[in-house]
C-alpha cells in the first residue's frame, strides 16, 4: 500500500511539475520582461518605419500619376489641334497633309495619329498600315461620337501592327459642330511604363497603371511582365482589385492581408480625365525586413537563454527534453526530404509529447495525401490549361479534360451534365465571300459570346474544332440545355454579323443538345455522340435550330443514343 500511495504522489508531482510547467515558468522569472521589452521596441520601429516608407512611396506616386495627366493632356492638346485643322482644312486631302506632318518628334508617347470618318474608317493616318481600317464597331469610337468628348480606350492590342497601345479619341463635332470625322492617337504604353520607373527596383514595392476593365496599362521595368493582364490575376493585386476600381473616390488607400501572407498597404490615384488608376502597393514585411531580423533574432536570444537556464537547473531534463526534440527533429527532416512514411514512434516519447506526436503523425499523413492530390490536381490543370487563341475559349484538348472532370463529379453526386455541339451555319461560303480574316474575327466573336454565357450559366464553353463550339453545362437537366440552347442561337443572332450567301443574311448556328445523367454503363463519349448526332439532325432541318437528343440504356446497360425531341 505504501508503494502505491508514493507511486500516485510522484505521478501528481510530475504532473504539477511538468516540461512544460517547468519552462514556461523559468522562462517568465528570468528573461521574459527584458527580453519582451526589447521585442516591443523594435516592434515601434518597425511600425514607424512602415509609417515613413508609406507616406514617402504615396508622395512619389502622387508625383507619378501627375505625370502620367500630364502625358494625357498633352494627347487631348495635340488631338484638338488635328480636330481644328480638320475642321478648318476643307477637305480630307488637306488635311491629311498637314496631319502627316504634324506628328511631334518631342512627344514620344504618341506612336500614330489618324483621321477616321463619320462611318469609322480610317481617311489618313502617318503610319499608312492604318488607312482603311474600319473601327466604327469599337466603343471608343461610339463613345467618342456619343458623348462629344475627348474618350481614352481601355487596353487592346492594335489590329494591324499587334501592339499593346490604348486609343485616345477626339470627335471633329466637338469644335465644328458637324459630325464628319474623328482624330484619333494611339498612345505609346511602353513610355507610359518608362514614367513608372521611379516606383520600380524596391523591394516589397509594386506599381501598375490600370484601365476601368482592371487591364494592367503600364509598370515599371521589373514589373514589366504584367502590362495586358488583368489586375485580378496579379497575386498581390487581387484581393483589392474590384474594391479599387469600383471605389468613386478619385485618390484612396487600404490595407490588407495578401495570399501569400504578407501585410500590404495600396494607394490608387484616379488620373483625371479619364477612368484609369495608378495602384501602388507596399509589403510591409519585406519594408521592415531589417527590424523584422532583429525581432525573430530577439525571439530566438529568449528561446536560447530559457533554453540555457532550464539545461543549468534541470541536467534530469535531458532525456524528457533533448531527446524526444532531436527524434522529432529527425523525423520531420526525413519528411522535409521526401520521406513520406516517416512517423514519430510514440511508445519512445514521454507523455507530454504522445500529444505533439500524434498531431504530428496526423499532420504528415494529412500532407502526404494533400502532396498526392496536388500532384494529380496539377496534372489535370495543365491540361485544362489548353486554350484557343483565336477564340479565346478552351481547345478540344482543354474540353475533354474538363468534360471528364465533370463526369466524375456528376457521377459522384448523382447529378444531370449536358451538352450543346454548337456549328456555324454555312461557314466555308462565309470565308469564301469575306476572306479567312473576317473568319477569324466572327469565329472571336462567338467564342466572346459563347465565354459569356458559359459565365452567366455556370458552364464550360470550348471551340471543338474549326467552326464548331460545344458548351458543357454542369448539373443542367435538358430542358434548361434546351432554354440555353436557345439563348445561344439568339444571341448570335443578335450580333447581326452579315452573310450574304446564307438565307437569313445574317450568320446563324445549328445547335445539338444532349443531356444525360452518368453511370458505370456510360462514357463521356456517348454525350459527345448524343450532341453530335443532333447537331446533325438541326442541320437537316434546314439550320438556326435547336434540336435536343437524349441518352437511354438498353435492359442490358448499354449506352444508346435515341432521340428526345
Amino acid at each position: 500500500m505504501a508503494n502505491i500511495s508514493l507511486n500516485r504522489k510522484r505521478a501528481k508531482l510530475k504532473q504539477v511539475l511538468g516540461i512544460r510547467a517547468r519552462f514556461a515558468l523559468l522562462a517568465v522569472i528570468l528573461v521574459a520582461p527584458l527580453m519582451l521589452e526589447r521585442i516591443r521596441s523594435l516592434e515601434d520601429a518597425r511600425a514607424k518605419q512602415i509609417a515613413q516608407a508609406t507616406t514617402e512611396f504615396t508622395t512619389v506616386a502622387r508625383h507619378s500619376a501627375d505625370a502620367q495627366r500630364e502625358v494625357i493632356s498633352s494627347v487631348e492638346t495635340i488631338l484638338k489641334s488635328e480636330a481644328f485643322i480638320r475642321a478648318s482644312a476643307g477637305g480630307v486631302s488637306k488635311s491629311c497633309d498637314v496631319l502627316r506632318a504634324s506628328l511631334p518628334a518631342s512627344l514620344p508617347w504618341i506612336r500614330t495619329l489618324l483621321i477616321a470618318g463619320q462611318d469609322g474608317r480610317i481617311q489618313c493616318s502617318t503610319n499608312n498600315m492604318y488607312v482603311g481600317l474600319d473601327l466604327s464597331d469599337r466603343p471608343y469610337f461610339q463613345q467618342a461620337q456619343e458623348t462629344g468628348r475627348f474618350v481614352l480606350s481601355d487596353f487592346l492590342l492594335s489590329k494591324p501592327s499587334q501592339t499593346p497601345t490604348v486609343m485616345a479619341v477626339y470627335p471633329v463635332s466637338a469644335l465644328s459642330g458637324t459630325s464628319d470625322a474623328v482624330v484619333l492617337a494611339t498612345v505609346n504604353l511602353d513610355w507610359m511604363s518608362k514614367i513608372m520607373n521611379n516606383l520600380g527596383g524596391r523591394s516589397g514595392i509594386s506599381a501598375v497603371l490600370v484601365d476601368s476593365a482592371g487591364t494592367v496599362l503600364a509598370a515599371p521595368a521589373d514589373q514589366s511582365s504584367s502590362v495586358g493582364r488583368p489586375l485580378d490575376n496579379l497575386p498581390l493585386m487581387s484581393a483589392i482589385a474590384d474594391m479599387a476600381l469600383r471605389s468613386d473616390q478619385d485618390e484612396g488607400s487600404l490595407s490588407f492581408i495578401a495570399v501569400d501572407g504578407s501585410r500590404r498597404a495600396v494607394s490608387y490615384i484616379r488620373i483625371a480625365g479619364t477612368n484609369a488608376r495608378l495602384i501602388a502597393s507596399i509589403d510591409e514585411d519585406k519594408v521592415s525586413a531589417a527590424v523584422n531580423r532583429d525581432i525573430r533574432t530577439a525571439y530566438l536570444q529568449l528561446a536560447f537563454v530559457v533554453v540555457f537556464v532550464l539545461l543549468g537547473a534541470l541536467i534530469a531534463a535531458e532525456k524528457l527534453v533533448i531527446k524526444p526534440i532531436e527524434m522529432l527533429a529527425d523525423m520531420a527532416k526525413r519528411f522535409g526530404e521526401g520521406d513520406l512514411s516517416a512517423r514519430a514512434a510514440r511508445n519512445r516519447l514521454p507523455a507530454e509529447f504522445v500529444p505533439l506526436a500524434r498531431a504530428f503523425n496526423a499532420m504528415a499523413a494529412q500532407l502526404g495525401q494533400r502532396e498526392r492530390e496536388l500532384i494529380a490536381s496539377n496534372d489535370r490543370l495543365t491540361v485544362m490549361a489548353s486554350i484557343d487563341m483565336l477564340s479565346g475559349l478552351a481547345n478540344r484538348r482543354g474540353f475533354q479534360s474538363r468534360l471528364d472532370f465533370e463526369w466524375m463529379r456528376a457521377q459522384q453526386y448523382d447529378n444531370d451534365l449536358s451538352l450543346l455541339m454548337i456549328d456555324v451555319d454555312h461557314f466555308k461560303l462565309f470565308n469564301d465571300t469575306y476572306g479567312h480574316l473576317e473568319g477569324d474575327s466572327c469565329l472571336t466573336r462567338l467564342g466572346e459570346t459563347l465565354s459569356g454565357i458559359a459565365a452567366d450559366t455556370m458552364g464550360f464553353a470550348a471551340r471543338y474544332g474549326g467552326e464548331e463550339f460545344c458548351l458543357l453545362l454542369p448539373n443542367t437537366d435538358l430542358a434548361r440545355a434546351i432554354e440555353i440552347g436557345e439563348t445561344v442561337r439568339a444571341a448570335v443572332l443578335r450580333l447581326c454579323l452579315p452573310h450574304i450567301t446564307s438565307s437569313h443574311m445574317i450568320v446563324t448556328v445549328s445547335i445539338g443538345v444532349a443531356a444525360a445523367r452518368p453511370s458505370e454503363a456510360l462514357r463521356p463519349g456517348d454525350l459527345i455522340e448524343a450532341a453530335d448526332a443532333a447537331l446533325y439532325a438541326a442541320k437537316h432541318r434546314g439550320r438556326n435550330t435547336v434540336v435536343e437528343h437524349g441518352l437511354v440504356q438498353d435492359s442490358e446497360g448499354a449506352a444508346e443514343i435515341a432521340m428526345a425531341g
